[in-house]
């Protein structure tokens, strides 16, 4: 089945318009709080009726006030980091949750869905792949951040928190498909994740080539030199970020494909099932890359020991070579009077005869046997 934002693409395009622009033809970034007229949280709210925007730039208390006169619409309201006393206006206007609001506050949340009286609040963990030149022990490849999601039967909140995951692109998106805004704030919801979770297929594919990289440099015939295992254990780590962000989203979607969410228009609510079947995949797919990284820490941490073996049996065949010639000019090296062929004229040819003779046999055994 495909997804509301791709469906309402498809329609796009069918009748001649670009997919994104808005209606002066060009994206705009309203992920700015510093491009706002509404304030320095307020990152955009505007009245929706059937699907069409009803006002460029109106205060929250208008849009909500506006809408209550004359039922049938909704409001969407955009923040970004707002502090304490910048949203508790906008919780008291609209009825929301203390609970909640401290969550959407004070961020760092797992990815969850609650339900307080008639107002749905979902968690959703943005990500972001760092991009860098090169692996190292230290190096950021996953950058995360939250979406939070208020829904009520006239008005959608969202906050925003982190440099990336801007909702200014998909507004204009819904913007530019009112048929499908129009089913209310449930399809709100849906594109923000969808969106989320198409970002986590774009991010999980590019760990991927790092994964792939790190795996041949463990492999790869270096002459010497092993691959770093910070490298690994940090790529390990990164992951674990990624898979903090997906694992947990799983039952809130789940949720939200069944019934008993008045909110969740009936119709939105099968568009929530590809969505948790893309969330699937890419859990299925962290999961297998969890998998390999260990296996490939293991592998890396097996080439150590036997490349320190191969050391301890190098040294351990040298010193048995070097014991030849230490043992015989030790004995030679006692100073007794009376000793065989002390005074013989082809002693010291002998000795020196049976060293080399001796230390050749050791290395040829050696060197057969792989120890040299």
């Amino acid at each position: 089945m495909r997804n509301l934002r791709k469906a309402a693409q498809a329609a796009g395009e069918r009748r001649g318009r670009p997919v994104g622009d808005g209606p002066s033809g060009g994206r705009v970034d309203l992920s700015h709080p510093g491009r706002s007229p509404l304030g320095n949280a307020v990152v955009n709210c505007a009245i929706y009726r059937d699907g069409v925007r009803q006002h460029a730039a109106i205060g929250p208390d208008e849009a909500i006030a506006h809408v209550r006169k004359r039922p049938g619409g909704f409001v969407w309201v955009g923040l970004h980091e707002p502090g304490e006393e910048e949203f508790s206006g906008v919780a008291e206007l609209f009825g929301l949750h203390p609970l909640a609001v401290e969550d959407a506050v004070h961020a760092h949340q797992r990815p969850k869905l609650e339900l307080y009286d008639e107002t749905l609040f979902m968690v959703l963990k943005t990500v972001r792949y760092v991009e860098h030149d090169r692996l190292t022990s230290t190096s950021e490849v996953v950058d995360t951040g939250e979406v939070m999601v208020f829904v009520g039967k006239d008005f959608v909140v969202t906050v925003r928190h982190g440099g990336h995951g801007s909702l200014g692109p998909l507004r204009e998106q819904l913007e530019a498909h009112p048929e499908h805004l129009a089913k209310g704030p449930s399809a709100v919801l849906h594109a923000i994740a969808d969106q989320v979770v198409d970002h986590y297929l774009d991010v999980a594919g590019a760990v991927r080539d790092d994964i792939d990289e790190v795996e041949a440099s463990v492999f790869a015939d270096t002459r010497g030199r092993r691959a770093d295992p910070g490298q690994i254990y940090q790529l390990k780590r990164e992951l674990l970020e990624l898979k903090r962000a997906v694992a947990p989203l799983d039952r809130p979607l789940q949720q939200l494909t069944e019934a008993g969410l008045p909110m969740v228009d009936q119709d939105i609510r099968r568009y929530f099932r590809d969505v948790s079947d893309h969330l699937t995949r890419v859990s299925d797919q962290v999961s297998g890359y969890d998998f390999l990284i260990d296996s490939i820490l293991q592998a890396n941490l097996a080439q150590v020991t036997v490349a320190q073996n191969e050391d301890m049996r190098k040294i351990t065949a040298w010193a048995a070579i070097i014991a030849v010639p230490t043992m015989v000019c030790g004995v030679y090296g006692m100073n007794f009077q009376y000793m065989p062929e002390l005074h013989w004229r082809f002693g010291y040819p002998l000795v020196i005869g049976v060293i080399l003779t001796a230390c050749s046999l050791l290395y040829r055994g050696f060197r057969r046997n792989g120890w040299l």
